[in-house]
């Protein structure tokens, strides 16, 4: 493809006009248009909304296992075998220093995530305390996943303070039966609304490598903006033994920052997210996800580890980007670069996270 085809990508995507199908799908599948312009496109109008900036995210996952839903790909499903160190909410003691930790080290957003399919209204009471709590004590915003909820609990939630509402559509409509058989597409589709009715900004993502077809991908792009989704979590597929989804064939790093760029071209003012998977599927290339995508999770993902505080923040400082933060990148490296700071574990023998990685906080109070 001459510069001209980028170009008018770019010029497409600013104007706000959609993209036909064979488009999209070109640049899922085309080896014509090639990667590196590619991603300059997508850079353009990346810089355009976001300019050099990344937002990081901290994920608290707030309650491991118990969970009813059957998600064929979650290790916290209850028709998952996956060797999980399951335990019931954490404390408001312990979710609130969680937040403080996340706030110290950079992060801009504070995720906390929930098990199970639909919170009571006392469950919704209780995470408004906390929401309360944490924006009281820490300028950080706060974004939650609770499960499924409808615009009263949805409404509570945005008085109390929250800023963001995370509910995944995961894959497409069509794919749905294939990953999940105790919820509907729709379920996720009006927990949404809810949200969004009650003035919530909304996170949601999709997890590619579930067998999913161009097509799949393509219409959860188009959904995601349709419903004018602020923030689009992209996820790569994570094979965990004792879950219904098996292994799936191997996602290349090529592809996935084909991914990354589409989801940039028919979202070009939304944050896009590198999430789980980044460190095994792009590999070496991983740093060239930051072109498309403006923002990341940092010390890894609910269930699984990611690499290490350091090696991120290096990573984000060597490709000349800055962080929203209210400290500087210069500083958070050099504290994690300090005597005082005990070193990371990069080489971790499982992908699974133990309660060192889940709960630090216990640990430290114990």
């Amino acid at each position: 493809m001459n510069n001209d085809f980028y170009a008018q990508l770019v010029n497409t995507s600013l104007k706000g006009r959609a993209f036909t199908e064979e488009i999209l799908h070109a640049i899922l599948t085309s080896q014509d248009i090639e990667l590196l312009p590619l991603l300059n496109a997508a850079f353009e109008i990346r810089t355009r909304f976001h300019g050099q900036a990344v937002t990081i995210h901290i994920i608290n996952n707030a309650q491991n296992g118990y969970c009813p839903e059957d998600c064929h790909y979650c290790v916290q499903a209850k028709s998952s075998r996956a060797d999980i160190e399951e335990y019931p909410l954490k404390s408001d003691e312990e979710i609130l220093a969680e937040a403080k930790s996340a706030y110290e080290k950079g992060a801009y957003r504070y995720c906390m995530v929930f098990a199970g399919r639909e919170p009571s209204q006392k469950r919704v009471e209780h995470l408004s305390r906390l929401i309360r709590d944490i924006k009281l004590k820490f300028p950080i915003e706060v974004c939650v996943s609770p499960g499924i909820i409808d615009l009263e609990k949805a409404r509570l939630l945005k008085k109390a303070g929250l800023d963001r509402l995370n509910h995944n559509l995961n894959t497409s409509q069509q794919n749905y039966p294939n990953i999940c058989t105790t919820h509907t597409f729709e379920d996720r589709i009006n927990t949404l609304r809810a949200a969004r009715q009650a003035e919530l900004q909304l996170c949601s993502g999709v997890i590619i490598g579930m067998g999913e077809k161009a097509s799949d991908i393509i219409e959860m792009a188009r959904t995601l903006r349709e419903m004018n989704v602020e923030s689009i979590p992209v996820n790569f597929f994570i094979p965990i033994e004792g879950t219904q989804l098996k292994e799936q064939p191997a996602l290349d790093p090529a592809y996935c920052l084909r991914v990354l760029c589409l989801f940039r071209f028919v979202n070009p003012e939304a944050d896009i997210r590198m999430a789980a998977g980044r460190e095994i599927y792009l590999r070496q290339m991983e740093v060239m996800g930051l072109y498309p995508a403006n923002s990341l999770f940092m010390e890894g993902y609910l269930n699984t580890k990611g690499t290490s505080r350091s090696q991120t923040l290096q990573m984000i400082k060597d490709a000349g980007f800055s962080i929203r933060s209210e400290y500087s990148l210069d500083d958070l490296l050099r504290e994690e670069k300090s005597p005082s700071c005990p070193p990371s574990d990069s080489a971790t023998k499982s992908l699974i996270k133990g309660l060192k990685d889940l709960r630090p906080h216990l640990l430290v109070q114990e």
